[in-house]
């Protein structure tokens, strides 16, 4: 933290004129009423890292009119992150395991970043035990701990730690292990995911008798503790691929190089014919939007979002009228024409700031030059960090633990961590 404020400089405050005098380098946002007054206020936390605050509107919203109002307010924080004058580097972190969930400014603060925003969309109130489980990509320095789901609505956010270039879009996976010797091949159907047991399966003493269609998932260190414990079957393996114990139930601990493969339903008689007591070969592959593979190397982080905001500079969101595309808190993450990186929060749900709707979002993107954009996960998860303090005010009435966070490090990225 007191790294992060020396670095800081002394805050530049703009008030901007209504929306239709304003210049064209400082645009004002096209929320709520052109007549709006927004000031906009920013610091340099480090070279080539600026914190802007804009707020639009000045009069708090009633409470009924929340969800309506024209007038706002709306209160936005911007990171803008120039790769070209930083010597620091933007990626993802969980915390301590990937079920878990921490808040965003304990990842900010224990990853010794300089700054943060929340970022993946998680399991949260759908598993009381594993609770941080992404819902989609999750990679980690080269590290695929999720695989994206095949949602179309899911966007996926990769940055090289690198060179700090980014890439957008749906990325789609495939996964399988073959046995060295047979070549017997079963395909993956998740990573790090809890299987499911079929209902008709559950209490069968021997699962291997089930004829339902249950799950074969792979499972990390990473991970947590323990693997998911249940009906099932599970098949310890080392470095090298090859079996080091196998067990007619689920749930154990992993050591270092070990990973597990689970399976449920008539996938458990298949996995224990397909693994023996051999070695085999897991394959794991990402493809891009394009249909080319993207190598999961050290340095590459990932996370998933819901929804393009922007593609090529322009504004591509889609309509939708459930509660997911009226107003909330929200966060952005894109890049400008000339690459830079741009991490938003938009705080909502309040009378301080009303939150922006799924069109409104792309809208803030688009006006913020945000060339490509994505909407991360929102709602009470919405938080930015600086030096492990709250920058903006979640929606709740605590901070959200969340499952990761996109972080900046500001030093060059050296590997190892996540």
């Amino acid at each position: 933290m007191k790294r992060a404020a020396a670095a800081m400089t002394a805050a530049l405050t703009l008030v901007l004129a209504p929306a239709g005098h304003a210049t064209a380098a400082d645009a004002a946002l096209p929320l709520g009423d052109a007549d709006l007054t927004e000031t906009r206020s920013s610091q340099n936390l480090a070279d080539g890292v600026t914190l802007t605050r804009i707020v639009r509107g000045t009069d708090p919203a009633p409470a009924d009119q929340i969800n309506t109002t024209t007038r706002g307010p709306w209160v936005v924080n911007v990171l803008t992150i120039d790769p070209r004058k930083t010597r620091g580097h933007l990626a993802a972190t969980y915390g301590p395991d990937l079920a878990k969930v921490e808040k965003t400014t304990d990842l900010v603060r224990s990853s010794g970043a300089l700054a943060g925003v929340n970022a993946s969309f998680f399991t949260f109130t759908a598993s009381a035990q594993y609770p941080g489980d992404p819902v989609g990509l999750g990679l980690f320095d080269g590290k695929l701990l999720s695989e994206p789901t095949a949602d179309n609505a899911e966007a996926n956010f990769v940055v090289d730690a690198k060179s700090n270039r980014v890439l957008m879009g749906k990325l789609s996976w495939t996964g399988s292990v073959q046995n060295r010797t047979t070549k017997a091949t079963l395909p993956l159907e998740f990573i790090n995911h809890p299987p499911v047991v079929p209902a008709a399966c559950a209490a069968l003493p021997d699962q291997t008798q089930c004829t339902v269609p249950g799950d074969v998932v792979r499972f990390t260190p990473e991970f947590a503790d323990a693997t998911p414990s249940g009906a099932g079957v599970e098949v310890v393996l080392d470095r090298r691929g090859c079996v080091v114990r196998t067990s007619a139930t689920r749930g154990t601990a992993l050591a270092d190089g070990q990973t597990s493969l689970q399976a449920t339903g008539r996938e458990a008689a298949s996995l224990l014919q397909v693994t023996g007591q051999g070695c085999v070969k897991q394959t794991s592959t990402l493809v891009d939007e394009r249909g080319e593979k993207l190598a999961a190397r050290k340095g590459l982080y990932g996370v998933n979002g819901r929804y393009r905001l922007t593609a090529d500079g322009e504004i591509v969101v889609p309509a939708g009228s459930d509660s997911f595309f009226q107003r909330n808190p929200r966060t952005i993450a894109g890049t400008t024409r000339d690459k830079k990186i741009v991490l938003a929060t938009i705080d909502g749900r309040m009378a301080t700031s009303v939150g922006t709707t799924m069109d409104e979002t792309a809208a803030v993107a688009d006006a913020l030059r945000m060339h490509d954009a994505i909407n991360l996960d929102g709602g009470g998860s919405t938080t930015m960090s600086v030096g492990g303090a709250l920058v903006n005010r979640p929606s709740g009435t605590t901070e959200r633990a969340v499952g990761d966070a996109l972080v900046f490090m500001n030093t060059r990225y050296h590997g190892g961590g996540h």
